[in-house]
């Protein structure tokens, strides 16, 4: 898969060369932040390849460096690094569990991405057998997943000559030799809160996987919603045999918030995340404070504190304000830009609360050097 294809948008995730791509590919190059008089000084041409690119870049801002996102990677670092046991020792599983928008399976992927580069670095780009090291699978699900077709898409991901024919136990032999021969230490398993849980597939699927913590080295990287409420540590039981769930012991529960504004410090971590997605803008008549100080109470406000509301927000904003001519983010043009329905639903009861300043999204050092 070419850098091309990586800029183009045209990655899946769903296969190992998707997948390498993704994590082995440049980051991508701010476009240069021209000046309204550069801009109409571009032939039309020029100026085509000019907002085609920047319109790519504001659809890529992510991911920001967030206090959520920081202290996430860094429990998960602890255990995938404390993961090198022995072959006979149990390695500890991670679930990432939050709500729809925090960006979670966004936080999920970049840590993969990065623990790829790692292993490579140190490891070499082949194993000493000299096969492809591929230091993470990532495998997709659906609500209709069984061991069969979650085998199947491991299978896929390595594009193994033997995923189109036979039976669940000899896909997750082949599944299983792959991940030996490519030296897979991390697999990553998104939207895990599709699958029917309660249904014969949900607890097929939920076995299976304690099948790949012991026989697979890897650490496993669940990502889902609602994974404690579907079951993942208490396997259906009771909650008087909840302590006897193997899962529960095994895997690590972390989490996501959204940000809060309700302490100074929610406010300042608020603050710094405006102030990074400001200096990532390229708009003509970007100016500093745009975002932090200009719409900080609206944008929080519009997400309600939940960064990919936010992120769409800036996105689309940004794709607007380049095709009008406007060249800047203001609540004018904001206002016309409809995002997720969650966030349009929930943002009424905190825009009331602001506006009878009840509460803002200010740091108090912010308010002082605006009065």
């Amino acid at each position: 898969m070419s850098t091309a294809a990586v800029a183009s948008g045209k990655l899946a995730l769903a296969t190992k060369e998707d997948w390498k791509a993704y994590a082995e590919s440049p980051r991508r190059i701010r476009p240069e932040n021209l000046t309204r008089r550069q801009i109409d000084a571009l032939s039309s041409h020029e100026l085509a390849r000019y907002d085609r690119t920047r319109r790519e870049w504001h659809a890529n801002l992510g991911p920001i460096r967030t206090p959520q996102l920081d202290r996430l990677h860094e429990d998960m670092w602890d255990i995938v690094d404390s993961n090198l046991q022995d072959g006979d020792k149990a390695r500890g599983a991670i679930a990432v569990e939050a709500f729809p928008g925090l960006g979670k399976t966004t936080a999920a992927l970049s840590f993969a991405r990065t623990f790829h580069v790692r292993e490579i670095s140190e490891c070499g780009a082949f194993t000493d057998e000299g096969n492809e090291r591929i230091p993470v699978c990532r495998v997709g699900l659906n609500g209709d997943t069984g061991i069969k077709d979650f085998n199947r898409y491991m299978l896929d991901f390595f594009a193994h000559p033997g995923r189109r024919r036979g039976t669940a136990a000899e896909f997750g032999s082949r599944a299983l030799e792959c991940a030996l021969k490519c030296g897979v230490r991390l697999m990553v398993i998104d939207d895990l809160h599709f699958l029917r849980w309660q249904r014969k597939n949900g607890e097929e699927v939920r076995n299976h996987l304690k099948w790949i913590a012991n026989e697979f080295p890897v650490t496993l990287l669940m990502v889902g919603v609602g994974l404690t409420q579907k079951g993942l540590f208490n396997e259906g039981a009771s909650p008087a045999d909840v302590v006897f769930a193997q899962t529960a012991r095994r895997t690590t529960k972390l989490q996501m918030e959204p940000f809060s504004i309700d302490k100074e410090e929610g406010r300042r971590a608020w603050r710094n995340l405006l102030l990074a997605i400001e200096q990532r803008i390229v708009l003509a008549e970007k100016h500093q404070g745009m975002l932090a100080d200009d719409l900080s109470d609206y944008l929080f406000a519009r997400s309600t504190g939940h960064i990919g509301s936010l992120m769409s927000l800036i996105n689309r904003g940004c794709q607007r304000a380049i095709r009008k001519g406007r060249e800047r983010l203001d609540q004018g043009l904001l206002d016309g830009v409809r995002i997720d329905e969650a966030a349009e639903a929930a943002r009424r009861e905190i825009e009331i609360a602001m506006a009878n300043a009840k509460i803002t999204s200010r740091p108090r050092q912010s308010r002082k050097r605006a009065a």
